[in-house]
């Protein structure tokens, strides 16, 4: 029993169902999102216990949390990533303040290691021994990674472009892999087939209610970081949608339990070369595929999976929606690494990209306090993360031709 959860409810029809472990999307298709008790989580957790609390992972917010309390909380320990303050940066893009919520130091290296947890218990609770999904890369790999931890077998689908860093997580991970010789719609099409025959359950975040759940506690990590204080905004790289949806639903569920006194606007960033969700709201119109133009690839998504409650979430916020090119996204992996000592990968940095890209055209107003969040490690897409950097000086093992290098290459140590 969860006497903190009052069940699901379609974000279409308002179609109302039990919380069930298994629970997918609506008779009508559309997705279902967890109501809960705010009343029965005050009872439960206030902020002085939060102060005593020594669960340094996103399990301290079990009682935001779809789960049992007989359910145990998966092995590895997700969440509870460092919250850095940058005053140098903030400076040179005119901000008030800013903070870098660093994701990528999560066990397989992403923000998708918070949704892969709560399947994991979501699967215990519901007795299954497999687990399955659709993924461009990172929900993939913290999947295999956190199932592995509990003893539970995986299948992964993955585009053919999933970078190979990725791909060999999985496989170190134990998953069964299947590289699908299509793009990410394809994949996920073939996943859910799959998936239907064989009754694995089911990790994709566009079908599976809970997976937002999980995703959902960086923002509850956020805000008691600041002090149970909501910055101005946050930044968030967009993709299938369920991640910023996730991000919102954190901080409308703090805001109703009366943790924080008011809720933050979102900037919305996608890549110029597929942009499907952020181009419906410039349009205030319904969002149409597009083709998957960019290198970032955990947010190549030209047929967002949840865009229902992605495009809501932008709304509700008075979002701000921003795209950015590659050059942008490269330059970004840069001046994170050189400025903040962050790695992150093309997608990852995405939305500090659209930050910097927002401060610029004075989308944001001079002196605001911002969270950007770098959603993955930039280990796991090297090749991107040498285009952005360089590559490495060349020199024989003498000092003459170190000295040679160091001219041709403009260097005066």
């Amino acid at each position: 029993m969860m006497e903190h959860v009052k069940g699901l409810r379609c974000v279409r029809c308002g179609a109302e169902y039990p919380a069930a472990p298994g629970a997918a999307v609506c008779r009508c298709g559309g997705m279902l999102d967890v109501v809960y008790d705010y009343e029965v989580i005050r009872r439960k957790v206030s902020k002085d216990w939060f102060a005593r609390c020594r669960d340094d992972s996103m399990w301290r917010y079990r009682a935001f949390l779809p789960v049992e309390d007989s359910t145990p909380a998966p092995a590895l320990r997700v969440g509870w990533t460092p919250l850095y303050a940058q005053p140098r940066l903030a400076e040179k893009l005119g901000l008030g303040s800013l903070w870098v919520k660093d994701d990528g130091l999560n066990p397989t290296a992403s923000l998708k290691d918070r949704a892969s947890a709560l399947a994991v218990a979501k699967a215990t609770e519901a007795g299954a021994d497999t687990i399955a999904c659709s993924s461009t890369g990172n929900a993939a790999s913290s999947l295999a990674g956190n199932a592995a931890a509990a003893g539970l077998s995986t299948y992964i689908f993955v585009p053919a472009r999933a970078p190979q860093g990725k791909v060999a997580q999985l496989k170190v991970f134990g998953a069964t892999v299947i590289s699908v010789q299509g793009n990410y719609e394809d994949t996920f099409r073939l996943s859910a087939e799959a998936i239907d025959r064989y009754g694995w359950y089911n990790r994709n975040a566009a079908i599976n209610p809970y997976l937002m759940e999980g995703k959902k506690t960086v923002s509850l990590e956020i805000c008691e970081q600041l002090g149970w204080e909501a910055p101005d905004f946050v930044a968030v790289s967009v993709g299938d949608g369920c991640t910023i949806a996730g991000v919102w639903k954190g901080f409308k569920d703090l805001y109703a339990a009366g943790f924080i006194r008011r809720l933050p606007r979102l900037l919305s960033v996608q890549a110029e070369g597929c942009c499907p969700l952020n181009r419906a709201i410039h349009e205030n119109a319904p969002w149409r595929p597009m083709e998957e133009n960019t290198l970032a690839d955990s947010i190549a998504v030209g047929v967002p999976r949840n865009p229902d409650k992605a495009l809501h979430a932008i709304r509700e916020s008075n979002g701000v929606c921003v795209e950015v090119s590659d050059k942008e996204i490269l330059d970004t992996i840069r001046l994170l690494g050189r400025e903040c000592g962050v790695f992150g990968e093309p997608a990852g940095v995405a939305g500090t990209a659209g930050l910097r890209k927002a401060a610029e055209l004075g989308l944001i107003p001079s002196g605001a306090s911002v969270v950007t969040i770098v959603t993955g490690n930039g280990l796991k897409d090297v090749a991107n993360g040498i285009k952005a950097a360089g590559e490495p000086i060349k020199a024989a093992p003498d000092m003459a031709s170190l000295l040679r290098a160091f001219a041709e290459n403009g260097i005066r140590p």
